[in-house]
């Protein structure tokens, strides 16, 4: 294979250098050092890697060599050390600064995507620098655990190698924000969710992920976005401990707090009664929960609640008698369970409702 050239106007002065400071001893100057520097700063910006660079400067000093002869090996060996030292700097120096630039505009583009934000005709045209095509719909899903994460987190690598290695180049975006971890891929695409659900609840120690629904354009990578993060907030109030939460299968519970004050008057009906047992409304309220939980099982309800099933038995009797409805009639149950689920929404029975 032909090595790539490195053309000479990346070691002009070099030889130079290299012959007066074999001849006089003497150190490289701050002036030679930060012209050395500079080309360094110069190959890297032309796209040239460093290990064809310092193969280059040492050819160049091995041609020099016969010339620098007299000087002995280890004066000609520090002169070399010293300008690829300095040269070498400069490379990485220039490196680095790419490196932020690029971490700077992905992490702009990140913010202006998931808040909606800048031009959509521009932001479409960045979107596919980072490997997305915003005509087609995309679904995100966000993972969130006790410990944020960002860029350089352990969880955030381990998941896009993970990606990488089950998916390749597929037009997938795995970033973080606000720590918490977010991969946004086509909407056609549900195994790459589905895959990095997985990867991303083992990654951050059983963090909860959710995953918004598919939508059209840049507006539905930000519908979508929201849809996730609304998941988990209302999983947080409902305490729903599944480890992957779907917006398409939580779309109920906004279309029952939409109108709160129809709701709080349900749960003030329907459960305020409960407030009238012996230890007050909570651990009626968690029987109740328990028991539309578990499908209305009496025995799984008990477990669950570490009581045996004639005490959960006299509980339900005693819902029955507070409030008047029967929790095992099913004409009385759908009420009730809706109260329920307005009442941890509301955070009944606190002050909320």
């Amino acid at each position: 294979m032909t090595r790539p050239a490195v053309p000479e106007e990346f070691l002009e002065g070099y030889g130079g250098i290299l012959a007066d400071v074999c001849a006089t001893g003497r150190r490289l100057t701050r002036d030679e050092l930060e012209a050395l520097r500079a080309q360094g700063e110069r190959a890297a910006e032309a796209g040239l890697g460093l290990r064809a660079l310092v193969r280059r400067h040492l050819s160049a000093a091995r041609d020099l060599s016969p010339a620098l002869a007299s000087a002995g090996v280890d004066r000609v060996l520090a002169a070399v050390e010293q300008a690829i030292d300095a040269f070498a700097e400069g490379h990485e120096r220039a490196q680095r600064l790419a490196v932020r630039q690029e971490e700077a505009a992905r992490r702009e583009f990140i913010d202006d995507l998931l808040y909606g934000r800048s031009n959509l005709g521009r932001l479409a045209e960045r979107a596919e620098r980072f490997g997305l095509l915003l005509s087609r719909a995309h679904a995100v899903a966000v993972a969130q655990g006790d410990t944020p994460v960002d860029d350089a987190h352990p969880a955030t690598r381990q998941v896009d190698s993970a990606l990488v290695a089950r998916f390749g180049e597929r037009h997938i975006l795995l970033t973080t924000k606000d720590g918490r971890l977010i991969c946004i891929a086509p909407g056609d695409q549900d195994d790459v969710l589905a895959f990095f659900a997985k990867q991303a609840h083992a990654a951050t120690d059983g963090g909860q992920v959710a995953i918004g629904r598919p939508h059209p354009g840049a507006g539905g990578v930000v519908h979508s976005y929201e849809e996730a993060l609304n998941a988990l907030e209302l999983a947080d109030r409902l305490r729903l401990d599944e480890p992957v939460l779907r917006a398409a299968d939580l779309l109920v519970y906004p279309v029952l707090t939409r109108d709160r004050q129809a709701m709080a008057d349900l749960v003030h009906t329907a459960l305020g009664p409960l407030r009238q047992a012996r230890g007050g409304a909570q651990p009626l309220l968690d029987t109740l929960t328990a028991y539309f939980d578990t499908g209305c099982v009496a025995a799984e309800a008990a477990r669950r609640l570490r009581l045996s099933v004639r005490a959960l038995t006299y509980r339900l009797d005693r819902i029955h008698k507070l409030t008047g409805a029967n929790p095992a009639d099913p004409v009385h149950r759908y009420t009730l369970q809706t109260a329920v689920i307005g009442a941890r929404l509301l955070g009944w029975p606190g002050d909320q409702a």
